[in-house]
């Protein structure tokens, strides 16, 4: 008798809910090569998307209405990026997602009991790691690159429209990488003879990392000197903070993100005495709520609607402000995306056999372990 074949592994793309989060784990070409080894593959039709419908479709995959992975059979792998909007609703299924619930975020446990009460399991994106702990697959690139250019475009703002809340900054305004360098230069040409004929002077906390390096790069390509570049890293920072070769620069970006509790790199002590040249700080690894956190300045996120935040100190210096938007990359979406899902990709090609796989083992221990968390607290 015929041998039977097993069904393909189906995988459901959802459309995203998040106000202009344009980013996906899955584009056009890593599609491609998953209907290649023998996936199906379900994408839902998205406006908001960096790729087009029709390129997907032009891959192979089948295009689905938005929203209808909620009545997809209980064996499809439904992929997003970021987490669901707000319900409470049971999840069946098995779900590939950023899902920003494991560090006891609010709503974390409600959020995790949804898997729990429907029999779902949460792959989250985050800890998706190789046998050493190091996570296969990050966007920390393209946050540096996108919160330097926000930070950029901020600064000129300030030096060519005093006074003036810094506008939306519009993703969609910026189709490639190279399309938003073109509106720093230009916004960096108005602004550098306002500034003594002087390009801002940038200080990198982090600079040797992904995302440092990110930051660094986007600099570059916008015409900020190597020479107005300061970069810092662990051994610079050894000492403790606050520094006042923060206070001294034009433009603050910090890139690290702190699991244990350090001397802040600025205070708003630091930042009042007199001489201050800082105008712009971007905290790439926006945590306002950490107690962590070694820029301890705000206590709430940004957005792209409104990126940047005032801050208020005493002292002489000049207006200041921070950014701190938690989905950055958005603004090089397409870049940002194309890097990710060819990171995730080998990942991805090993789902078929998730139960024997490394990658997905321990992503599902995790899960395990913080609904077992989770659910003791609900109870």
């Amino acid at each position: 008798c015929p041998h039977a074949t097993l069904a393909p592994t189906t995988l459901h793309l959802r459309s995203e809910t998040k106000y202009l989060e344009r980013r996906t784990p899955l584009t056009p070409t890593t599609t491609k090569t998953l209907l290649d080894a023998g996936y199906h593959i379900n994408v839902e039709k998205s406006t908001g998307r960096v790729f087009r419908d029709d390129e997907y479709e032009a891959a192979g995959a089948q295009l689905v209405p938005e929203g209808s992975w909620i009545h997809a059979p209980k064996d499809n792998i439904i992929m997003g990026l970021k987490e669901l909007p707000a319900d409470d609703a049971p999840l069946e299924h098995a779900h590939i997602q950023f899902g920003h619930c494991y560090k006891k975020q609010e709503n974390w446990d409600r959020y995790l009991s949804r898997f729990a009460r429907g029999g779902g399991v949460l792959y989250d994106i985050e800890f998706l790691t190789d046998p050493s702990g190091k996570r296969v697959a990050a966007f920390g690139y393209y946050a540096g690159f996108a919160g330097a250019a926000v930070a950029l475009l901020a600064w000129a703002h300030q030096l060519t429209n005093p006074g003036v809340a810094f506008p939306m900054v519009n993703p969609t305004d910026y189709p490639s990488q190279n399309d938003l360098i073109k509106a720093i230069i230009a916004s960096l040409a108005r602004a550098v003879p306002l500034n003594s004929s002087q390009p801002p002077r940038i200080i990198v906390v982090g600079a040797l990392g992904r995302c440092g390096t990110g930051v660094v790069d986007c600099c570059v390509a916008a015409g900020v000197p190597t020479s107005s570049i300061l970069k810092w890293d662990m051994a610079e920072t050894a000492a403790g903070g606050p520094f006042k070769e923060i206070a001294a620069s034009d433009i603050f970006i910090n890139c690290i993100y702190l699991r244990e509790k350090i001397p802040p790199f600025v205070t708003r002590e630091s930042l009042s005495k007199p001489g201050r040249k800082l105008r712009v700080i971007s905290d790439v690894s926006c945590d306002p709520g950490d107690p962590n956190n070694p820029v301890p300045l705000y206590t709430e996120y940004s957005t792209f609607t409104k990126p940047t935040i005032p801050l208020e100190v005493n002292g002489d210096g000049p207006d200041m402000v921070v950014i701190s938007i938690d989905h950055l990359p958005s603004l090089v979406a397409k870049e940002a995306s194309e890097s990710f899902s060819q990171l995730l990709l080998p990942s991805l090609k090993a789902l078929d056999r998730k139960d024997k796989e490394g990658v997905w083992i321990r992503a599902e221990q995790v899960f395990r372990e913080k609904v077992q968390r989770a659910t003791g607290l609900l109870n």
